[in-house]
């Protein structure tokens, strides 16, 4: 998912700088009969102070005359403090790394940022010595090589020039994206980031991102709906959540470089007549829609009814599901470009049609990702953002609280065949389980495949909500164990989703790898709960759990 691998209030700062404030005066204040609170910032004034801050500490930001930023995420907390993530170009060009979050108080005074990276980006020229075909040919080889014994066709790839602050010293580079399908008709693709000048490959990551009426379901029973009338007959779109909608691929398949798609499976908008969906089984093509329109209502709801996000942007838009997509596609996978959610069938031996609601939470979560940290597909940050939607799409199985489909820290665990040969995609509990995944951090994780290397984060998640030792929860039997042989309690799952969430969109950039998710979830845990809490100490004490000191 993504690429599915193995074979698919609390307590809050009270004073500023310089402005000493007692427990006395504060509470005078609040019952003052005079005392009113300070109207609540809007997004607008945000980005409004954020663009003040910007230009007051240019320099320490690493902002030159050559560079322009963009907002990507807005974020306002309850006592009005401001978080706002930029992007950045330099000679017009991306800048890979080179995003930050500029925080401000309630007053709009500037408090800090989080720089993805600190180093000065300016490099020595914006003229490639690589022709882009070049960049385009290195790209295609690498798809290729990247699928040994398939032959691949339909393959194109597209360089765009970016400067790459990711690795090392900035530099100019091409960012290429190769796509193709494999021969079953299914899309395979990869990003390759070339040295514009050398020829020499930086970097390469698989890029895509993968795993009221009623309706029957595949996996998680009979579930309620809310959907469109029109005319006699019901459309399976969502009013209420931003119209968001299922149709049918018909087994076909995208044909697309990034954005620019030369065709595009369809997404026939399912219909009903007595706004009663499926049957429960595959042989109903509307049954697998069900679950896909189910998962996202749960993701969304669990987005906007735990964490204040309303939509995956976090603007109020709906995104649409894609069902029966390609030839037995042992897959599902988030697209930016087409704001959608995509589900194969599966093979019917390894795996089952892909849409159980931990998949739908997890691939959408890449979306939450991708609009806000925008954590770079490769190493350790590519581990983190797999691990990131395995974290939260656990929490949407969760939330949802459905006994058809019970909450647990197995991944995927209703879509697995017995030819798979193990009950999950990964277990979060003891990730090493799967045969692949890493439970302990240690200098190589960041050269494994970004599905195995999630293993370390979603290890800190569940000691840090479950603890360690073995233990039954809801059912499953799980036994965690540490690095450091300590014994690690837990602090509840509710309160990890709220602390990941936090750290991953006010802390987290593009280049955020083990250390500094170690940093980002203390400093969410100390806004959330005190720098002296309990839960902030356990967050100290899963990370070193699980050897990120």
């Amino acid at each position: 998912m993504s690429r599915i691998r193995q074979h698919v209030r609390g307590t809050r700062r009270l004073a500023t700088a310089g402005v000493a404030v007692t427990a006395a005066t504060l509470l005078a204040a609040a019952l003052s009969p005079t005392a009113q609170a300070a109207p609540r910032p809007t997004r607008a004034a945000a980005v409004e102070h954020a663009a003040a801050a910007l230009v007051a500490h240019a320099s320490g930001l690493g902002l030159g005359a050559a560079q322009t930023t963009r907002v990507k995420d807005v974020i306002v907390d309850e006592d009005g403090s401001q978080h706002v993530r930029y992007e950045r170009t330099y000679r017009k060009l991306p800048v890979l790394g080179g995003d930050f979050v500029v925080h401000l108080g309630p007053d709009g005074h500037y408090r800090g940022a989080n720089r993805a990276t600190r180093a000065a980006i300016a490099p020595p020229s914006t003229t490639p010595e690589v022709s882009a075909p070049k960049a385009a040919g290195l790209a295609v080889n690498a798809l290729r090589a990247a699928h040994p014994g398939e032959r691949l066709r339909q393959v194109a790839a597209e360089p765009r020039l970016v400067v790459d602050a990711l690795h090392g010293a900035p530099r100019l580079a091409w960012r290429t994206d190769a796509a193709g399908l494999d021969p079953l008709g299914n899309p395979v693709a990869r990003t390759v980031l070339t040295d514009a000048r050398s020829g020499a490959r930086i970097d390469a990551w698989d890029a895509i991102e993968t795993v009221t009426g009623d309706g029957r379901s595949l996996y998680g029973g009979t579930v309620p709906l809310e959907t469109t009338q029109s005319g006699s007959s019901y459309q399976l779109k969502d009013p209420t959540r931003g119209n968001t909608y299922t149709g049918d691929a018909a087994n076909k398949t995208d044909l697309c470089i990034f954005g620019i798609c030369i065709s595009r499976a369809p997404a026939t908008l399912f219909t009903d007549a007595d706004n009663h969906w499926g049957t429960g089984s595959t042989a109903d093509r509307s049954s697998a829609a069900v679950d896909a329109q189910y998962g996202t209502d749960e993701t969304w709801d669990y987005y906007k009814n735990v964490h204040g996000r309303t939509g995956i942007a976090g603007d109020g838009k709906g995104s649409y599901n894609r069902v029966h997509y390609g030839n037995a596609y042992n897959n599902a996978f988030w697209d930016d470009s087409c704001f959608c959610m995509t589900y194969g069938d599966g093979d019917g031996t390894t795996f089952g049609p892909l849409v159980a609601l931990d998949v739908a939470g997890h691939e959408m979560s890449h979306g939450v990702t991708s609009t806000t940290a925008g954590l770079t597909y490769s190493g350790e940050s590519g581990g983190l953002n797999e691990a990131t939607s395995d974290i939260l799409g656990t929490m949407v199985e969760w939330y949802a609280n459905n006994s058809s489909d019970p909450g647990d820290y197995l991944i995927g665990e209703q879509i697995v065949r017995p030819g798979f040969g193990q009950k999950a995609l990964r277990y979060m509990d003891r990730p090493s389980k799967d045969g692949n995944s890493a439970d302990y951090w240690s200098s190589s994780v960041g050269s494994l495949d970004v599905h195995y290397s999630s293993g370390v984060a979603n290890h800190f998640a569940y000691l840090l909500a479950e603890g360690s030792g073995a233990k039954t929860v809801n059912g499953v039997a799980y036994d965690s164990p540490t690095y450091n042989g300590s014994t690690v309690t837990g602090i509840g799952r509710d309160k990890v989703g709220k602390i990941w969430y936090r750290a991953l969109t006010v802390y987290m950039t593009s280049s955020t790898d083990y250390a500094g998710a170690r940093a980002a979830t203390l400093d969410a845990a100390k806004d959330l709960y005190g720098a002296g809490s309990a839960e902030y100490s356990a967050v100290a004490a899963a990370w070193s759990a699980v050897n990120v000191n």
